[in-house]
């Protein structure tokens, strides 16, 4: 399994982010990590990619425990963060390179050109991220949890802030690489997760409410939204 969850756990103080949750994700799967604000969707991504340390249980990237070799998992996992937080000083390449550095490419320039590629950042390469739209800013975050050709994906919002047409090229892309990548997802658009998700999971309040193939929930006589308000106790909200 790409990515092994067993019982993983999370308190901040009294509070329960994540509540005892567990499943695997294979290799080459796209997943779509869904909750409602506050569920533990972003808690849940940090303990899997080695940022924060779960209170309890296990998880695994590869074979790799989280926990103890944290260092290792973190060499094997491209990571876009929620915030996703940049050096806007810096311009595109600049920081491409950089990241590359840090994360020991071998062959730096290619890793570059082939991330930039990838995401369809030419024509802003030689600008400072500063100057760049939100969009584009996705786009290079993005391109830096890429550039160490990780075998696994955990995007946190991936497509936020995205016009209508940068979203279906950067869905495509997601779907590109879930040809060869273990991708896991969170995101709060549903047409998203239908149009690049094998699978779905989703979490409410801290605890697993559900784990389906898309091919099963599409058997279904419900849409993705009225299964996910079903899913979080949110059916008569409006």
């Amino acid at each position: 399994m790409s990515i092994k969850v067993n019982k993983l756990t999370k308190y901040y103080g009294k509070q329960t982010a994540v509540n005892s949750i567990s499943f695997d994700i294979p290799s080459g799967e796209v997943v779509g990590f869904l909750g409602p604000n506050g569920a533990g969707k972003s808690t849940t991504m940090k303990m899997l990619t080695g940022y924060i340390p779960p209170s309890s249980g296990t998880g695994s990237i590869c074979g790799i425990d989280i926990i103890e070799n944290s260092i290792d998992v973190r060499k094997i996992v491209g990571y876009l963060p929620e915030n996703n937080p940049l050096y806007l000083d810096m311009y595109v390449t600049e920081y491409l390179t950089f990241m590359a550095e840090i994360s020991e490419v071998r062959n730096i320039k290619i890793a570059v050109e082939k991330a930039i590629e990838t995401t369809q950042l030419q024509r802003e390469r030689h600008k400072k991220i500063g100057q760049l739209s939100k969009g584009y800013r996705q786009r290079v975050g993005l391109a830096q949890a890429l550039i160490h050709d990780p075998k696994v994906l955990i995007l946190d919002e991936p497509t936020s802030g995205l016009d209508p047409i940068q979203v279906v090229e950067i869905r495509n892309v997601i779907k590109t690489l879930g040809a060869d990548k273990t991708v896991l997802l969170s995101t709060h658009i549903m047409q998203e997760v239908e149009a690049m998700c094998d699978r779905v999971i989703i979490i409410n309040k801290g605890n697993l409410a559900m784990d389906q193939s898309m091919k099963s929930l599409k058997k279904e006589n419900s849409n993705l939204e009225q299964i996910f308000r079903k899913a979080t106790n949110h059916v008569d909200t409006v």
